[in-house]
């Protein structure tokens, strides 16, 4: 029987866009360093606020939404407040109504390997119904330059 492959921790260069987080002194858990809950949460700030920062969804008026249905993470090194994050994000797969976003978690300014690294997978379903709806094209595109 053969063993599954581990993950393992990526380079900066396998992630096509960044965005800077910033650690807040709640992250921190009894153990001195930032909480795994936590890195869910830097997942969807990331992926969430580069969409919106680029115009591929509207959260307030727009006429899709995108719902999580599966999340994972790998942690490889420890992330710890006051220290800056800085996330990468790329598309793993894009469906009629589903995209898979994989996000990396970096030290600052650092020129290192992820701390951490996973995924979660968005359907983007019609806001009023709650039913899967084909992306947008601003969606579409920004999805394109992810990939």
């Amino acid at each position: 029987m053969t063993s599954p492959t581990r993950p393992q921790a990526e380079a900066r260069s396998a992630y096509k866009a960044f965005r800077d987080i910033g650690t807040r002194w709640s992250d921190n858990d009894v153990y001195g360093h930032v909480n795994n809950v936590v890195y869910y949460s830097w997942f969807d700030t990331a992926v969430n606020g580069l969409l919106i920062e680029r115009g591929a969804i509207d959260i307030h008026t727009g006429g899709v939404i995108g719902l999580v249905i599966e999340t994972q993470c790998n942690y490889f090194a420890p992330l710890a407040f006051p220290e800056p994050v800085v996330a990468g994000i790329r598309v793993a797969h894009v469906g009629s109504s589903s995209v898979r976003y994989e996000v990396a978690l970096f030290p600052g300014d650092k020129d290192s390997l992820c701390a951490a690294r996973g995924h979660f997978i968005h359907v983007y379903v019609d806001r009023a119904t709650r039913r899967p709806a084909p992306l947008p094209p601003e969606l579409l595109s920004v999805l394109e330059t992810l990939r």
